[in-house]
């Protein structure tokens, strides 16, 4: 291997060494290692403009082994995006632009936040489908106003991750062409060597999964690196992955080659050690002025950015109703007018209908309404959609047709998950996955990051609770419904109805972040409602059932639970007692609401008891020291769901009797 090194490399070996140095913490061996592979990339192929990193049409790019977060802000910084050398200095310190990983929303020009390892190749995957089904929706003969590559740095790490695995074989059977992935083929990892480990055919896997392979970059070779990336950008069918053999922590006399370089500061003395093999004399955080001018992207990226502004223009007189939807999408991320007037419609129309059937069905018309509505939705199922009922009539698969807004993503819920957010964040699409609510746990990372970043993503899960009923304890979930609601920026909906289940549907498309939409197998009730209390849905706690007088005691229930609640309730104040019913669709939204409507919809003083079908710790701070929860705290069993809800005492008799023990 040639060890050839530029100053304009270097600069991002040393500022990566610095601040690692400055910080006592952080990962110098990946940025000294693929140094090379970035300037390259970013100073020969990357399209963007660093005075606008929002420009729609500019490429993308994912650092996936987000641990290496010091080359990434080494790049912005260089190129001349608004991160100064001040915001290095303060590299892994409380509210930098600097975080320890890549974060979403904290560094201008950070696309996707990256750190869990194989999360950000799937990112990468969902921001190059995005980019095909965005230019055959938009783009017509002679203005391609959609057209840019995605590209992904990823390590060894990232390729154990199974994750990587579920996403990179989607991405070659869907042929995404403008993705292009660099290995970063050092054979280290935390614990050391990986041929303990790791001994996997890398180059025949990924050809296995339909992409082109290109074997043998010596990633400290200019020359074979910006071959390696012209041959990849040729090929327009299937994604590449460039294989480049690197030396991690490159430019370390002592400790390159080591995982001693991996995570941790290299040490003055070695630092001192890596300028001289560098020939880099100047002090920390200082970078030449004419390596500076070799970095600065600015002028050239208002260059991009204004030949795509004139495309634009000429696009919007030659297909002015494409270009004002464009806008709406992509750049203005809107809804479309008088959509909140439909909406309400709608939702008025589903309690008129007053009909019973199960919430994943009642999603089902939701979705196809929605639809209707807004062409950015792309849903999705994780091989279920007959089950989870994702499909509408109008939802055409994007692998059968690159314009369609419906993607198979097979069995593969952690990836769909991470490629949903890929999508989300790359915008002009409100995506859509749904699984089984037990089949979240795959997902976990995924949603998380979901609500780390505020994406749009919204999560469909069904068969939410022991109703699931004879797949037994393995497919029922339990505390599932409590992780979600627990999770920051998650906004989490349990529907009891079609009318709830629209309002659900709802809010979670104009929510600017994420949302977890969960729906029953069986079969629910429709209920009355006025139209106060069809506005309240939206707060995600309200009043379903007022007594006569000043309640005894209050009912909490949502999902299937909330007819069980209604049902107790009517015997309850037959016998002269006083209960009010609270549906509680989202315990999210409920807690946004003020103080006032809080107490006076859950007063302190009255007694509660809430009632669902899963994990009733978490009911614990709305009921208080003088409630009780019917809930669950084993795991379900392998039976009709009827007889299940019944074994495990959610009937009206027990709930009955619960409430009394409460009055007495």
């Amino acid at each position: 291997m040639s060890h050839i090194s530029t100053p304009s490399a270097n600069a991002i070996r040393i500022l990566a060494v610095d601040a690692v140095q400055k910080a006592n913490s952080g990962h110098p061996g990946a940025p000294m290692g693929m140094a090379d592979i970035a300037k390259v990339l970013w100073q020969d192929f990357y399209s963007h403009n660093p005075n606008n990193y929002q420009w729609p049409n500019r490429d993308r790019f994912v650092l996936s082994n987000g641990h290496g977060s010091m080359l990434q802000y080494a790049l912005l910084h260089l190129s001349g995006y608004d991160l100064s050398i001040e915001d290095l200095k303060h590299f892994r310190q409380l509210h930098s632009k600097t975080p320890g990983h890549p974060e979403y929303g904290y560094t201008e020009g950070v696309e996707t936040t990256t750190g869990p390892l194989g999360a950000g190749i799937a990112n990468a995957v969902g921001m190059a489908i995005a980019e095909k089904t965005l230019a055959a929706q938009f783009n017509r003969p002679d203005f391609d106003i959609v057209d840019h590559f995605t590209y992904c740095f990823l390590g060894d790490g990232c390729l154990m991750e199974g994750i990587s695995h579920e996403a990179c074989s989607l991405a070659g059977t869907l042929g995404l062409g403008k993705l292009v992935a660099f290995w970063d083929d050092n054979g280290i990892s935390i614990d050391g060597h990986v041929e303990g480990w790791f001994t996997d055919d890398t180059p025949k896997r990924f050809a296995s999964y339909g992409w082109h392979v290109i074997t043998g970059v010596d990633g400290h070779d200019e020359t074979q690196i910006k071959e390696a990336i012209e041959n990849a950008r040729k090929i327009t069918d299937k994604p590449t992955l460039i294989c480049c053999k690197t030396v991690i922590g490159f430019g370390s006399p002592n400790k390159s080659g080591s995982h001693d370089c991996h995570g941790s500061p290299l040490g003055n003395d070695e630092i001192t050690a890596v300028r001289k093999q560098l020939n880099w004399p100047h002090a920390p955080f200082e970078v030449p002025d004419d390596v500076y001018q070799q970095w600065d992207a600015r002028k050239a990226g208002e260059k991009r950015e204004q030949q795509w502004q004139t495309l634009f223009a000429n696009y919007a007189q030659s297909f002015p109703e494409l270009a004002n939807e464009f806008k709406r999408r992509v750049i203005e991320q809107t809804m479309p007018q008088g959509f909140d007037l439909k909406a309400d419609e709608y939702i008025r129309q589903c309690q008129q209908q007053m009909e019973n059937v199960a919430t994943r069905k009642a999603s089902q018309k939701a979705i196809e309404f929605f639809a209707g509505l807004l062409p950015e939705i792309v849903g999705g199922s994780a091989d279920l959609a007959g089950s989870n009922l994702t499909l509408w009539p109008d939802a055409k698969g994007i692998q059968e047709d690159a314009s369609g807004n419906y993607v198979y993503y097979g069995v593969r819920e952690f990836g769909m998950s991470a490629i949903m957010n890929g999508i989300a964040v790359h915008g002009g699409f409100i995506p859509f996955g749904a699984t089984f609510l037990m089949f979240m746990e795959y997902a976990r990372n995924a949603v998380r990051m979901a609500a780390l970043m505020k994406a749009k993503s919204i999560f469909v899960y069904t068969h939410d609770s022991i109703g699931q009923g004879e797949d037994g304890p393995t497919h029922q979930p339990i505390e599932q419904l409590a992780t979600l609601r627990l999770t920051p920026n998650l906004t989490t909906w349990r529907p009891c109805d079609s009318t709830e289940t629209a309002e659900a549907w709802r809010q979670a498309l104009v929510k600017n972040g994420p949302s977890a939409l969960v729906f029953t197998r069986q079969g629910t009730s429709a209920v009355a409602r006025n139209t106060a209390q069809i506005a309240d849905i939206a707060k995600g706690g309200y009043v379903l059932l007022e007594p006569n007088s000043k309640p005894d005691l209050i009912l909490i229930a949502s999902g299937s639970e909330v007819q069980l609640a209604l049902d107790a309730a009517a015997i309850l104040n037959q016998q002269g007692k006083q209960v009010r019913v609270v549906s509680m669709p989202s315990t999210n939204q409920f807690d946004t609401q003020s103080k006032e409507y809080k107490a006076e919809v859950l007063p302190s003083e009255v007694p509660k008891l809430a009632v669902e079908a899963a994990h009733q710790d978490f009911w614990w701070k709305y009921v208080g020291h003088n409630g009780d929860v019917l809930g669950l705290n084993t795991f379900g069993e392998s039976a009709p769901g009827a007889v299940l809800l019944e074994h495990f005492g959610f009937t009206t008799d027990n709930l009955v009797n619960k409430a009394l023990s409460l009055l007495t």
